[in-house]
């Protein structure tokens, strides 16, 4: 019989998200012993309702818009107005100066990384991630038979290894990927950090003749506790392109709303915005969700439940450090990333089921010996799957 779909399919079939399985094996298991019988931190999927604004948002729309122009086609970039409101928002928060111009809405965070790797890449130009890393861009960069190169972690406090990034840079890097808040991690890469990479990308441009893009991935930036400062990329490096979800910060992962930045200051930004617009038509998406787009630019200013997410990070950290599980505290986003108590993180996965707990291995973010904990569940859900982990800290003897 004659194979049907493509080769490079049977490959990603066969990888099929660790963490979209986990879910539909939740789902499984919850019709099987009860919702509240089973504990699913596998997905970052919001359990925090969108926030008041955006269904006040929503029916102020619905009852005052043109309803042919608003669900209507519109530049492939998106509405003027939208942007504009985009542009000001971030100049208003970050000291910027951008325009509508250098905005352009997308579907989610993940269609504006492939909106913009389609943009950049020719075949076999590499793109560095910085490990623990969302999998996904593998794929991404796959799509446009781009190479990953990954550097490898720093299991110490999981910061970028800087010395192996600049020596895995080479004449054929496009692009290199952060995501600060980090998914698996919580980090934040600090002030310092950014500006030592933004440093050693310049040193290697001029070294090598060519223009290296920072593609700064950045759902989870409203997500942070204590404090803590994430520094807005195009401030410390010309050839910064920011991509936003507003997944997280607004609750809203189905809506699949988000933006990228083109700053004017990175290198041919004019000739990269035309060729995103057409990228995000040629790619099937034609335009943001026109809806989603009038909704958030009313939400701008709108703000995520943080102290909801604080409380389950506190909650499960100490609970779990005290049981004795090995974690560094995340700073942001909404997950623990938990080293595990055997060699093989995937057996100590299987292990958890027994006690309906679903968690994620870390090898699905190329860092395998941890584990992903997404604490985005009820606060319910965290207290009632304290004792199902005592047991698991017990049959593999944590303390």
């Amino acid at each position: 019989m004659v194979d049907m779909i493509a080769d490079k399919m049977k490959a990603l079939v066969n990888n099929s998200s660790a963490i979209r399985a986990m879910f539909e094996e939740g789902k499984k298991l919850a019709k099987e012993y009860g919702a509240e019988n089973v504990y699913d931190f596998s997905l970052g999927n919001p359990n925090v309702p969108a926030p008041p604004e955006v269904q006040a948002a929503m029916c102020e729309i619905v009852k005052e818009e043109d309803p042919v122009v608003l669900h209507g086609y519109m530049s492939n970039s998106g509405y003027e107005d939208v942007r504009q409101a985009v542009a000001e928002s971030l100049n208003e928060r970050f000291d910027t100066s951008f325009e509508k111009e250098n905005i352009i809405m997308t579907v989610g965070a993940a269609g504006g990384l492939n909106v913009i790797l389609k943009t950049l890449l020719n075949p076999q130009d590499e793109v560095v991630v910085i490990a623990p890393y969302f999998g996904e861009y593998n794929a991404y960069v796959s799509n446009y038979d781009g190479v990953v190169v990954v550097v490898s972690p720093d299991t110490r406090d999981f910061k970028p290894n800087l010395k192996e990034l600049e020596e895995k840079l080479t004449k054929r890097t496009k692009a290199v990927i952060v995501n600060s808040p980090n998914n698996p991690t919580g980090v934040v890469y600090s002030e310092a950090t950014i500006q030592k990479l933004a440093d050693i990308l310049r040193r290697k441009q001029q070294e090598f003749g060519t223009d290296i893009y920072l593609i700064s991935d950045e759902p989870y930036r409203e997500l942070v506790y204590d404090g803590v400062e994430v520094p807005y990329l195009t401030k410390y490096y010309e050839n910064t392109i920011v991509g936003y979800s507003f997944s997280k910060s607004l609750s809203l992962p189905g809506e699949r709303i988000g933006y990228l930045v083109i700053p004017k200051e990175a290198a041919d930004a004019e000739e990269i915005q035309a060729a995103a617009n057409v990228a995000t038509r040629i790619l099937g998406y034609v335009n943001a969700p026109s809806f989603m787009q009038k909704v958030v630019a009313r939400c701008l200013e709108a703000k995520a439940d943080v102290p909801y997410y604080n409380r389950n990070r506190e909650a499960l950290y100490h609970a779990l450090t005290e049981m004795g599980f090995h974690c560094i505290k995340p700073e942001g986003a909404f997950y623990l990333f938990v080293k595990s108590p055997i060699e093989d993180e995937k057996k100590f996965c299987e292990a958890a089921k027994k006690y309906h707990i679903l968690i994620v291995p870390g090898s699905s973010f190329s860092c395998p010996g941890y584990v992903r904990i997404a604490y985005c569940v009820s606060y319910e859900t965290i207290l009632n799957s304290l004792d199902s982990f005592r047991k698991l800290a017990e049959e593999f003897h944590t303390k």
